[in-house]
């Protein structure tokens, strides 16, 4: 190489790697025998443009860096060194679905000559820039993603993506076996790349567990894993043979080796896993050897952590160096030519990206949020009165009379588990999945005789990980599928938080809207003691949920309303493309009784076809009175009922009791056109003081009401809790909320005298 092992960090190694290139071109002969491209397996097309995709993202990655110094571009993590990946773009389909590592720049100038009229160095350019004619997300993220091309933006390359890309391996599958109309073809795969630090993480191991896990009892699963293996993770260097070593011999996975760094080389190896996982429908594992140039991104001085000799040796082995030298061994170019072409190419992207830089950008909180959280009330509206056959209803239940509306008042487990059929007779391309649901019908039976109804297609046991089950059903719905996963309990879904937040609910934002992740998450959820009890079994933590842009939250406290509820929350997403989290309390599952035993005041008539809540409408008891408004949710609903009931009949008060019902996002204007009316309110919130629920409602209170009410609020103690009869001393029961009545009576009436 031409630099001194001695400079100083300032040298710009991108510049070096630019200048490496042309002098190590310019110095090549070519040989007295022509190399013939089809001892690689390819023709003289197949490498050209194979070539000048490795030129584009090259060149790309200089314009970044070049224009980043000019407030221009905003995003520099780059693929350089990574241009091997050219094959996988070639040799994939477009019709395969691919989620991407953020060093794909080759794989996206090859696989876009697959479509026509797309410019992939124009649209590049667009996303560097941050403009709003970015085509894959409208100027919210540097992203590699396409409609036409099937590539799904991520935004993170932290493994997060791999859950999803197997949940579409078996969605495929599921989709031909189950005549489910895809968008795709039958024989499609899917694909994802990712670095080889990534692959230590957990989300990563899961992914490939589940693989292995399905492959292991005979499930097609046609995932092809992408390892670009550059030895080094930002600053953390891979163990020698770390990758090969791991999973060359991992059972369930097949495993391939390619040299990314020389395309004559590469491109039988990746042809030949590709074809295995297309053919076979397993899970492969294609170890892509690269190397990383130009630091992990444009700030990044890397002789703060590798020596000169290291990182020479690295740009000595760029896989540009390579192609340029079979181009000139095949006859295909003459040094002169490549280096013209490379000038050329340079000019085109510096061009594009001068152009991006005039195009308009997102200046609006309106504008950027456009695509976050689709509602289309007359598509809902229309979705939830589209009538189900009645014949077909009285088929599924047995007769006419055993038609559910027919049954008088039930609990909430019984109306959730007809409700639950009824939504899987009106969708057929929905999937009960989950942890215990099949032939258990769940932990609290919610999904009994769901399975014999409709069959293993679509109601189905998962393995023991919560990743894979959100995985799967973001998998199954990028196929047409509307999936119904079950979290066993909420302190469960902590463990997979980041496939809501990371990966489904952002995916209409930073695809503006071309892709969505449309389901209806059941969760168990909240205080509850009886049979299992202590944390892991009831978890009243929210906030986690409450903090994910877009996501709905939903909270039923009585089964008909849980019925109405879900029937909106389907449309919604079905209609909308909406992530919905439908937390049920585990301790009203099976309730009858609100004041006294057997007055069954917690049993409620199943509601008729077409009924369903409006989302964000609280449910109000009581709503004449005007003493004290009590919001709540959950089980605070009939702890405040009686509550309320206590204080009335000691002539205390009379209590509006407002059940919230929708937990996120907070309808503020239902809840203070209710509140306006009144002095006094006690928000009674089972949840932790932290985060929780009832700080939300204090604070639209705070900010919408003209006037400013006396509020008290109750909450849950910033614990876990405990087991058995200790947890009385964490949550909120019917003495604390009867005692908190009397506390902001007394102060009022104190406070008037």
């Amino acid at each position: 190489m031409n630099q001194p092992a001695n400079k100083s960090k300032q040298v710009n190694r991108a510049a070096v790697v630019d200048d490496n290139f042309i002098q190590y071109v310019s110095r090549l002969k070519r040989p007295e025998d022509r190399l013939d491209l089809t001892d690689f397996g390819m023709n003289e097309t197949d490498f050209r443009e194979l070539f000048d995709s490795q030129l584009m993202s090259r060149q790309l990655d200089l314009m970044a860096r070049e224009l980043r110094l000019e407030n221009r571009v905003f995003y520099t993590i780059g693929s350089s060194g990574h241009e091997g990946n050219v094959l996988t773009g070639r040799l994939t389909r477009h019709t395969d679905p691919a989620f991407l590592h953020y060093r794909s720049g080759g794989f996206m100038m090859e696989r876009s000559r697959k479509v026509d009229g797309i410019d992939p160095v124009h649209d590049t350019a667009l996303s560097f820039a941050a403009s709003m004619s970015d085509p894959s997300s409208g100027g919210r993220h540097k992203v590699w993603g396409s409609k036409p091309l099937w590539v799904l933006p991520q935004t993170s390359t932290i493994a997060s993506h791999l859950p999803k890309a197997v949940g579409t391996a078996l969605g495929i599958e599921l989709a031909r076996r189950s005549a489910q109309p895809m968008p795709i073809p039958e024989d499609a795969i899917s694909v994802c790349s990712f670095g080889d630090a990534s692959a230590n993480h957990s989300t990563a191991q899961g992914a490939f567990n589940a693989a292995q896990w399905a492959s292991y009892q005979g499930l097609a699963v046609p995932v092809l894993f992408i390892c670009e293996d550059n030895g080094i993770g930002i600053s953390v260097k891979s163990p020698d043979n770390w990758i090969k070593n791991t999973f060359q011999q991992r059972r369930g996975i097949q495993y391939f080796d390619a040299d990314g760094l020389d395309l004559g080389r590469g491109y039988r190896q990746v042809q030949t896993a590709i074809n295995y996982c297309r053919h076979e429908r397993k899970p492969v594992f294609l170890h892509l050897k690269t190397v990383r140039l130009m630091g992990h991104a444009g700030t990044d001085f890397e002789v703060d952590y590798r020596d000169m000799g290291e990182l020479e040796r690295a740009e000595a082995s760029d896989p540009l160096l390579r192609s340029a030298e079979i181009a000139v061994a095949a006859g295909l170019f003459s040094p002169e030519q490549i280096i013209a072409d490379y000038q050329q190419m340079h000019q085109r992207c510096m061009s594009s990206a001068r152009k991006a830089d005039q195009q308009p950008r997102l200046k609006t909180l309106e504008q950027v949020i456009e695509p976050l959280a689709p509602h289309n009330a007359e598509l809902i509206q229309a979705d939830i009165s589209r009538e189900i056959s009645r014949g077909d209803r009285a088929a599924l239940f047995g007769s006419e009379a055993a038609l559910p509306e027919r049954q008088g008042p039930k609990h909430l487990a019984w109306l959730i588990n007809k409700g639950l059929s009824d939504l899987m007779l009106k969708y057929p391309q929905a999937l009960i999945f989950g942890e215990d649901v099949a032939q258990k019908g769940g932990v609290y039976t919610l999904t009994r005789q769901l399975l014999k109804q409709f069959s293993p297609k679509r109601v189905f046991n998962t393995l023991l990980d919560e990743q894979t089950i959100l995985g799967l059903a973001q998998g199954y719905a990028n196929l047409g599928f509307l999936p119904i996963p079950e979290i066993q309990y909420l302190a469960y879904f902590h463990n997979a938080c980041d496939q809501i937040r990371g990966e489904a609910a952002s995916l209409q934002f930073f695809s503006n809207g071309q892709f969505s992740n449309p389901m209806v998450v059941r969760i168990p959820s909240l205080g509850y003691q009886k049979g299992f009890g202590g944390h892991f079994h009831n978890d009243n933590s929210i906030a986690a949920l409450r903090d994910i842009p877009g996501v709905l939250v939903a909270c039923p406290s009585r089964g008909d309303d849980a019925v109405a509820m879900m029937r909106s929350c389907m449309a919604l997403a079905a209609q909308c493309g909406r992530v919905v989290v439908f937390l049920e309390p585990i301790a009203l599952y099976m309730r009858k009784d609100l004041h006294e035993d057997g007055d069954q005041g917690w049993c409620f008539d199943y509601p008729l076809p077409g009924d369903s809540v409006t989302i964000g409408e609280p449910r109000l008891y009581d709503q004449q009175s005007r003493d004290l408004l009590i919001i709540t949710y959950g089980n605070g609903v009939p702890m405040s009922l009686q509550a309320a009931r206590q204080a009335e009949q000691s002539g205390l008060c009379q209590a509006t009791v407002m059940d919230l019902r929708w937990l996120q996002p907070l309808d503020a204007a239902a809840i203070n056109s209710v509140a306006e009316h009144y002095d006094r309110i006690l928000i009674v919130d089972e949840g932790r003081a932290s985060a929780s629920i009832g700080e939300g409602v204090v604070s639209l209170l705070v900010d919408g009401l003209p006037s400013r009410p006396m509020i008290h609020k109750l909450t849950g103690a910033d614990c876990f809790t405990p087991l058995g009869d200790a947890s009385a001393t964490v949550l909120p029961n019917v003495d604390s909320v009867r005692a908190a009545i009397d506390r902001i009576m007394g102060s009022d009436s104190k406070r008037a005298e």
